[in-house]
């Protein structure tokens, strides 16, 4: 009779903590999969859009034309131009090779570079040329060069537009960014937003 009874409670005791489990995950599945997302999303889209949307920036017409995050490459000699990229800037394949500093690829590469800059700015000498244009981010995704290889492509692009250099070195100089935090980071230029403001000024 105990046993008869003491198998009953175990039953009872075991389909409880079932209960019980399935619905403490019930729980957790509409807060962590429904509610915490949805009150996520509608957070970021009051407080920052912009950033929740893929800081997407849009030329005079009101059109996408890329997002600030991620480079593009420009081969319309009369722009600015971006950093290499091994892999031509594809979001989806984010990376480099990771090539040491002797590797033959990358030397190579580099000794490429260098060919066709030397061919397209031959106002400026090679010493002068910013070491960000021959070589390639991390990511292969950075969207910014520094301001020394925004100045550096001036020449070319007066030559190429009839725009004055002093009218492009001011649009350099608007489109500078600071450190972050006045501290982190060095002074960039994304080189798409440098691109649209010139777009503007050639109108």
């Amino acid at each position: 009779m105990l046993n008869h009874e003491s198998n009953q409670q175990s039953s009872v005791s075991k389909t409880s903590y079932f209960i019980s489990i399935v619905r403490l995950s019930a729980v957790f599945i509409i807060l962590c999969g429904i509610v915490y997302p949805l009150a996520s999303t509608a957070l970021a889209q009051v407080f920052m859009p912009s950033q929740a949307n893929g800081s997407l920036l849009k030329n005079s017409s009101g059109e996408v034309v890329g997002s600030e995050l991620i480079g593009q490459s420009f081969t319309d000699l009369s722009l600015f131009q971006g950093r290499v990229s091994s892999i031509d800037y594809k979001a989806e394949a984010s990376g480099s090779n990771n090539y040491g500093p002797s590797n033959p690829d990358m030397l190579q590469r580099t000794r490429d570079s260098i060919a066709q800059w030397k061919k397209d700015n031959p106002e400026v000498p090679i010493r002068d040329l910013p070491v960000d244009l021959i070589t390639n981010s991390g990511s292969g995704l950075d969207p910014h060069i520094s301001p020394a290889a925004a100045r550096v492509q001036i020449p070319r692009i007066s030559n190429l537009t009839g725009i004055p250099a002093d009218q492009l070195e001011e649009l350099v100089v608007k489109n500078t960014e600071g450190r972050d935090l006045g501290v982190f980071g060095e002074e960039r230029v994304n080189v798409l937003k440098l691109n649209l403001a010139l777009s503007e000024l050639s109108k």
